[in-house]
């Protein structure tokens, strides 16, 4: 084992010598990724809007970052980075004998991921013998190569489908039947617009690590993640007399903090704004940006999840709903000593957490009202000794425009 990891060492360390190359996004001979064992890369907090993607497939050695602790995220990617990605994350039968690329050498580190990715299905080459591996590719290049690979056909209209998009006449021709099935198959991760494709633009590292794990998920490989930016056609359309069916989610944000936090026990009414426009298939908006959701915050399993009861449009229609949230377990833990101010900046606090962080550090500044979330400093004083003599507590972090959609449980005819 030894000796293998000493191998595989050189063998990337050669690769950094050698003039315009890059070292592989994926490591070869290793079960694991040499340089990150983790996802906590320098360049990539828990905030991303990539991290999880990013963190599961680096779990799974099929990633890896760079050696300075780096993941690079926006940087682009190779076609050659590509196909030692995709053959990785998805082997599967040879469909076609492997070709030779005449510029390709042997002696390439990807010589035989591109051949590998060739036979399976994944990439084709280009006029003259040519596969050009130094070539970033484009976004709808990784979308087409997927679809194809995974033999994914649309089942419904291919114009529809894609009329999803806001720059869907940007597509190419040769990607449109391909990215439409990719859109079905929630294979498309579009940050921070869903609507906007941008299909020319080089893939990102960690967009490619997006769609890659998106293909595992529809695969049945992987579990899903919560994301808002995962393309789902259901964001959109409406079956009929502006009905919203079940299971659309509805991206939200709370415009007065930009988190939540709140004890693991606590309930809190809440209302959310909604991020943007919720359209029907016509394209007419039928649930505008801007408009109110009222519910609260309830604990659920080691975490919390927002509970919606009302919707308030813009124009102040009122309509009884029926939504919930993902469960929300990231945490903040407040001990003595902590940095209080650090901790509550820009945050909205639930009575019950603010009474946990006032007992716990002696410090009162979280006991203005502006600050507090539920029955409000009143009922405060009465739930501090409840926390005294404790010396830390867990506090749930809800972060509403990264880590929180709201999705329908019913039907919600407007």
């Amino acid at each position: 084992m030894r000796g293998a990891y000493h191998k595989a060492t050189a063998f990337l360390m050669a690769l950094t010598l050698t003039t315009g190359s890059s070292i592989p996004l994926v490591v070869f001979g290793l079960n694991t990724p040499v340089f990150a064992q983790s996802s906590q890369f320098t360049d990539v907090p828990n905030s991303h809007w990539a991290a999880a993607f990013i963190g599961e497939l680096v779990a799974r050695g099929i990633i890896a970052g760079f050696p300075d602790g780096t993941f690079r995220p926006e940087a682009p990617v190779t076609r050659a980075q590509f196909a030692a990605m995709v053959q990785k994350a998805l082997p599967k039968e040879a469909i076609r004998p492997t070709a030779r690329f005449n510029d390709v050498p042997n002696n390439y580190w990807a010589v035989t991921a591109i051949n590998n990715a060739y036979a399976m299905g994944f990439l084709s080459g280009y006029p003259g013998g040519l596969f050009r591996p130094e070539q970033n590719i484009p976004r709808e290049q990784v979308l087409v190569s997927l679809a194809n690979g995974l033999n994914y056909t649309p089942s419904g209209d291919v114009n529809t489908t894609l009329s999803f998009f806001l720059d869907a006449g940007s597509i190419s021709n040769f990607a449109r039947v391909p990215i439409a099935a990719a859109t079905e198959k929630r294979l498309v991760v579009n940050y921070p617009d869903t609507r906007r494709l941008n299909p020319t633009r080089n893939a990102t590292r960690a967009e490619v690590a997006a769609f890659i794990y998106q293909a595992l998920v529809a695969q049945g490989k992987v579990a899903a993640i919560n994301s808002p930016y995962v393309v789902t056609l259901a964001q959109t359309p409406v079956v009929s007399n502006n009905t919203i069916p079940a299971g659309t989610p509805i991206p939200v944000i709370y415009d007065k903090a930009e988190k939540i936090l709140v004890t693991r026990t606590e309930t809190v009414p809440l209302t959310l704004t909604v991020a943007e426009n919720i359209r029907n298939a016509g394209g007419t908006v039928v649930i505008p940006k801007g408009s109110q959701i009222r519910g609260e915050l309830r604990p659920f399993g080691n975490g919390t999840r927002f509970v919606a009861q009302e919707l308030e449009l813009v124009n102040g229609r009122r309509y009884r709903l029926e939504a919930t949230s993902n469960v929300v377990t990231e945490t903040e833990t407040v001990s003595r000593g902590v940095n209080v101010g650090n901790l509550i900046a820009n945050a909205a606090i639930g009575t019950a957490a603010a009474a946990a962080i006032a007992a716990i550090t002696g410090d009162r500044r979280v006991t203005t009202e502006e600050l507090l979330l539920g029955a409000g400093a009143g009922v405060l004083a009465t739930l501090i000794p409840q926390f005294l003599g404790l010396n830390r507590v867990e506090l749930i972090v809800v972060k509403p425009g990264k880590n929180l959609t709201v999705t329908l449980n019913n039907d919600l005819v407007l």
